[in-house]
């Protein structure tokens, strides 16, 4: 287990995808009890961690009242693998810990209990929800992982992180922080708890 300080830690929120099933609206934007739903995560890291930061390719100007906001590194939506690429460039932290804009209740103790799996051997933790795992909720060692040569972007987040050794924790205790809000449809019904 590696003790890790909240100024270890650099929190990025994954906003850059295309929201085609929200017909391109902004998803990270769309509110959620009266919040847009990057609000919902920048509130659940901002006491994990020292800073936040906001992926995104669009809106930059809104996104900034809940971080910094830097765009992804590649033109174009090349998926979430580009878009951990670029969070972990811009990270000045030994750290990183990534959650998707569309899962609004990651959790208070997110960092702890990826951070509580890692041992000097591992540089990634990612997590699962007893069923199956949740790769962009993850804990990276920034130096370790940062300059690896480039993957295909649309190669999927669990097989990098499997080449990188990732340890998965397992949270079925409470896999409702992983609630993924992919259509407008899943939002309402959930909204309406």
């Amino acid at each position: 287990m590696i003790a890790i300080a909240r100024g270890d830690v650099t929190a990025a929120i994954l906003a850059g995808g295309a929201a085609r099933r929200y017909g391109g609206i902004d998803k990270g934007l769309v509110e959620l009890g009266g919040r847009p739903l990057v609000a919902w995560c920048a509130a659940a890291l901002a006491p994990q961690a020292d800073a936040v930061i906001v992926v995104a390719n669009r809106n930059a100007e809104r996104y900034a009242a809940f971080g910094r906001v830097i765009a992804d590194r590649a033109d174009g939506y090349l998926g979430p693998l580009e878009g951990i690429r670029s969070a972990l460039a811009a990270a000045t932290t030994p750290w990183l810990v990534t959650v998707p804009v569309d899962s609004p209740q990651p959790g208070a103790d997110l960092v702890a209990r990826l951070a509580a799996s890692l041992d000097d051997g591992v540089n990634v933790a990612g997590a699962a929800n007893g069923a199956q795992r949740e790769p962009l909720f993850a804990l990276y060692r920034v130096a370790a992982v940062r300059d690896l040569p480039a993957s295909p972007a649309d190669l999927p987040v669990w097989r990098w992180h499997d080449a990188l050794g990732a340890r998965i924790v397992d949270f079925a205790d409470s896999a409702e922080r992983f609630v993924n809000l992919n259509t407008p449809e899943e939002l309402a019904r959930y909204a309406r708890g």
